[in-house]
């Protein structure tokens, strides 16, 4: 054998083995923070936008926010706490029924989430509870987490007024919807109040 060819085969060796070690390191990171295999497809659109902190389900079940709540999904949020007496129970009213229009295809290409305001208070417990209470069926899910980190998500979403203490009044907090759908980075916001077929055609043909 020609010792320059061994010499040549070690330096490939070590550059290939070097390259595999900084794709693994590289890929590795994102698989490991997600919670199945699935997630270790293609980052959409919107990967570097969203946090993808731990959040909470009602049922207690911990989710990474992009990957397991956004990513690749058409999605609805809006935003309340379980101890709102004004907006929210007529929102809370009018997503229900949007909830029954959307039918066999909630929770397998469309999603919706509501997130809490409070989230200091707004345990999973308190969360079952509130479903408990409006009579909300499965498919909708609601979510909790760290105060800091929920107010960061609920900014990205563009829930939140540029006025700090209008922003910090959570008696006037916003009644929108966020709908999106993440692999075509197509969003909009439409009121929770807005007429049911409206809505719900809204977020069907996204």
């Amino acid at each position: 054998m020609n010792p320059n060819d061994s010499s040549s085969e070690r330096g490939l060796q070590n550059s290939r083995r070097n390259w595999l070690k900084w794709m693994g390191g590289a890929a590795l990171a994102p698989v490991l923070a997600s919670s199945g295999p699935a997630h270790a497809a293609k980052a959409g659109p919107r990967a570097h936008y969203f946090p993808n902190v731990l959040v909470q389900t009602h049922d207690g079940k911990q989710l990474r926010f992009y990957d397991d709540v956004v990513h690749g999904k058409i999605v609805a949020f809006n935003m309340m706490y379980t101890t709102c007496t004004g907006i929210c129970p007529g929102n809370t009213a009018n997503l229900l029924q949007v909830q029954q229009a959307l039918g066999q295809r909630l929770g397998k290409d469309v999603f919706m989430y509501s997130l809490t305001l409070q989230p200091a208070f707004d345990t999973p417990r308190a969360l079952q509870d509130y479903i408990n209470r409006y009579h909300i069926k499965p498919g909708w899910t609601f979510l909790t987490g760290q105060p800091k980190e929920m107010d960061t998500i609920r900014r990205k979403l563009g829930f939140f007024d540029e006025d700090p203490r209008k922003d910090a009044n959570l008696a006037s907090h916003t009644g929108m919807v966020r709908i999106g759908n993440e692999a075509l980075d197509r969003w909009f916001m439409m009121p929770a109040l807005s007429p049911l077929k409206q809505l719900a055609r809204a977020i069907l043909q996204l």
